[in-house]
């Protein structure tokens, strides 16, 4: 890929012949630059990953329909028609539907985080000669963000005796230590959506969605206009992400806290979550998993563990405190068991919008962590090999049996 398409008009005649005009010079200074995380697409392990699935493909084919638009209306139809195509081939190709497009193992994420990003590129980037307001850019790359990560089309079949669960995932993260990560997570959330599972009560269908690693988008309420309307019509739901080495653990506590640490545009964030109506805001979530019985469950070859541990700066202190068996009364929460970064904040806004809907006494949910997917004993160059498949399968698997245990004991 390019890094940036050159667009036919003023400003492609500009570029091409070297002849500037004072219309190319506008134009080219007001040219959006693709962000931080965008900027990573032009190194080796992005590009041979999209090119050994067949994502390679994605971005090209937006950039084909957006140099078709003649309105700014058929530009937001066509990035909500090939955002919606995007998920659904990265669904497909996880769950063994379709061409595989290559040689990557069919359960591997990373095709879809770097397609949307080559597809995010395209569209941050366009120029189209009827014009762009700041505004209908933002919109179109929101309407791409959530049509190509599942948000838009989460649904259930109408009728009774089928449980609905809600799982979300995430993007790969930390990507400047190793470009070459994949998040078990966000793998999950491919593999089981739209899947039913059998539980001792009947079937469970599971409908997923991913979200991005980055601050500013959840400031923004992309959870909370997510799972909104889904919450008060499932039966659990439970937020998903990558957490500590060899262990899953379901987070007891979540905090309304942010530590700072970067996220996938290198931005950090040291504050209180923010949430509307912050006069309300508690220090502290709980989850309302079945956190026991999920512990207590053999559901895979990694230890399930009920993480009860907080960070709280006491009432009436001044320093923060670690706290084995959760916060004390009238503490301030910074980090929750999940952390203070944005696994913690998922869990802290999907359990706060259930408390806020209504819904603790009725809806089980919460978050879980899963072990963090690893490469093979000396690898430290190749995209994948075989034990990094292998874990990355049974941390679905592990994902999977987890949800049918939630499911029964709920």
């Amino acid at each position: 890929m390019n890094p940036i398409r050159v667009r036919l008009g003023v400003l492609g005649l500009a570029l091409l012949t070297g002849f500037t005009t004072p219309a190319a010079a506008s134009a080219a200074q007001a040219a959006p630059s693709p962000t931080v995380e965008e900027q990573r697409l032009g190194r080796a392990a992005p590009q041979e990953i999209l090119r050994r699935s067949g994502f390679d493909s994605a971005a090209p084919r937006l950039a084909r329909a957006l140099e078709g638009a003649r309105s700014y209306g058929e530009a937001r139809r066509a990035v909500g028609r090939e955002g919606a195509r995007l998920w659904q081939r990265a669904v497909d190709r996880a769950q063994g539907r379709g061409p595989a497009g290559g040689d990557m193992s069919r359960d591997d994420d990373r095709p879809l985080y770097w397609a949307r990003l080559g597809m995010t590129r395209e569209v941050r980037t366009w120029e189209p000669e009827f014009g762009l307001t700041d505004g209908q850019r933002a919109a179109l790359l929101d309407g791409l963000e959530r049509a190509s990560r599942g948000q838009d089309t989460i649904g259930y079949p109408r009728g009774k005796g089928l449980k609905r669960i809600l799982l979300t995932g995430f993007d790969p993260f930390t990507l400047d230590r190793d470009i070459r990560i994949s998040n078990p997570s966000g793998a999950t959330a491919l593999a089981l959506d739209g899947t039913v599972i059998e539980t001792a009560d009947g079937p469970a269908r599971i409908e997923t969605a991913v979200f991005p690693v980055r601050w500013q988008d959840f400031a923004r309420g992309t959870v909370e206009r997510a799972l909104r309307p889904h919450l008060p019509k499932v039966d659990l739901f439970t937020t998903v992400s990558q957490g500590r080495v060899g262990r899953f653990d379901i987070e007891r506590t979540n905090g309304a806290w942010r530590g700072g640490f970067e996220d996938n545009d290198n931005v950090g964030r040291t504050e209180t979550v923010p949430v509307s109506d912050p006069a309300s805001q508690p220090q502290w979530t709980t989850t309302t998993l079945p956190y026991a019985a999920i512990a207590a469950a053999q559901t895979g070859r990694f230890p399930v563990y009920d993480n009860t541990s907080v960070t709280e700066i006491p009432a009436g202190g001044t320093q923060p405190v670690v706290r084995p068996d959760g916060p004390t009364p009238g503490s301030t929460a910074r980090a929750g068991g999940g952390g203070d970064y944005l696994s913690n904040e998922i869990a802290y806004r999907a359990t706060l919008l259930r408390d806020r809907l209504g819904l603790h006494g009725t809806l089980p949910g919460g978050h879980v962590h899963t072990p963090v997917l690893q490469f093979g004993a000396g690898n430290t160059t190749e995209v994948t090999d075989p034990e990094f498949v292998r874990n990355r399968l049974d941390i679905i698997a592990q994902v999977k049996a987890i949800l049918r245990v939630a499911a029964e004991a709920s």
